[in-house]
């Protein structure tokens, strides 16, 4: 198997043998690692204060700015991952889309892409160009893992189901008829679509592995909209492609969606070695359908951030019990960390984690 380079933080600060990246090999630590998704970012009022007068996607862009805003929860909260802070559009921008973030919305289009003819000029688009584009996120990463040291940093991108699904509908959607229309009734353009994204997904993705990231994870966060069959059929290989960018590396691969139960199985086999489960199901079932064999990350319901202190105590206890079904486990929310989160309750639930993941 292909090895990291001598200075990747994987060798030169051993985060392969951190908690996170055992538990993610299916080993107990004698630490249970935690992390948030969206720990990074509007719960903090230094993040707040540090991006004020930028915007969302230019933030992502300036590698001073992401880095730091990647290493703020880490020095807050004493979580055992940084999340590399950007964007599951970063690509498309990158690529020349034209995409911004809308405040209460999310990523908006100019103008969305539904014809053939949208679809070749994408393809025609020079891969080459978009490596040099990538450079940014290049040196963001290698800031960041500068500074965490034996900290592992996980990259991260959007699943081309959702991404594609940005594109199609020209922003967020809650039935994706556009998306699905386009599936069911010119599957071959959504083939060619969802290639060119996985490819630039893919490459994005890639360009943090090299850069210093220990850990992956795939964000589908629309895929809970599809059923089993369709997923397979239209969805699954196409995050197979992302994960083919940096599948001969040793380091995990996560794969999450929201309300994505039925599909957990077929999830994992698109080449993850680490399954995230949402708050919907339980980790004992979430194991129990996958076999027994995979480690498994999550799972708190983030509504229980705003419970109150014994019923969040409680819960925490339920997950890390259920956690010990899976061959290892890292604790995490069951989705993102809300807006309204209060910094304090984060850090205090870090540090229950930690006592009660030893006992566990």
């Amino acid at each position: 198997m292909p090895t990291l380079p001598a200075q990747h933080p994987w060798n030169a600060h051993d985060t392969a043998h951190s908690a996170l990246v055992s538990a993610y090999r299916g080993e107990r630590p004698s630490r249970q690692p935690v992390w948030f998704m969206r720990q990074a970012g509007r719960s903090l009022p230094e993040y707040r204060q540090l991006r004020e007068g930028t915007t969302m996607l230019d933030s992502c862009l300036r590698p001073d700015m992401a880095a730091e805003i990647t290493l703020q929860p880490v020095r807050r909260h004493d979580v055992d991952a940084a999340i590399f802070f950007s964007d599951i559009v970063i690509p498309m921008r990158l690529a020349g889309i034209e995409v911004e973030i809308h405040p209460g919305r999310g990523p908006v289009l100019e103008r969305a892409i539904r014809s053939e003819e949208d679809i070749i000029a994408l393809e025609n688009s020079d891969p080459d160009a978009f490596e040099e584009a990538l450079a940014p996120i290049r040196e963001a990463v290698a800031l960041t893992v500068a500074e965490l040291g034996t900290t592992p940093l996980i990259g991260f991108c959007g699943a081309p189901f959702t991404v594609a699904s940005y594109l199609v509908e020209g922003g967020p959607s809650r039935e994706y008829l556009y998306t699905k229309s386009l599936m069911f009734s010119r599957p071959d353009l959504w083939g060619r679509l969802a290639s060119w994204v996985a490819d630039r997904s893919g490459r994005f993705l890639r360009a943090q592995v090299e850069a210093g990231a220990s850990a992956v994870q795939l964000f589908d966060s629309w895929a809970g909209g599809l059923s089993l069959e369709d997923y397979l059929g239209y969805v699954q290989q196409y995050s197979a492609a992302v994960f083919d960018h940096i599948r001969e590396l040793p380091i995990p691969r996560v794969h999450f969606g929201v309300n994505t139960s039925e599909l957990l199985v077929a999830m994992r086999d698109a080449g993850a070695t680490v399954m995230g489960v949402d708050h919907r199901l339980p980790l004992d079932e979430a194991s129990r359908r996958l076999g027994g064999g995979t480690p498994l990350q999550g799972n708190l319901d983030p509504a229980m951030l705003f419970a109150s202190e014994q019923a969040r105590a409680e819960a925490v206890r339920i997950v890390l019990e259920r956690g010990r079904s899976a061959p290892g486990h890292v604790f995490n929310l069951g989705h993102g960390v809300p807006k309204e989160a209060d910094p304090l309750v984060l850090t205090e639930l870090v540090s229950l984690v930690h006592e009660l993941g030893v006992q566990a």
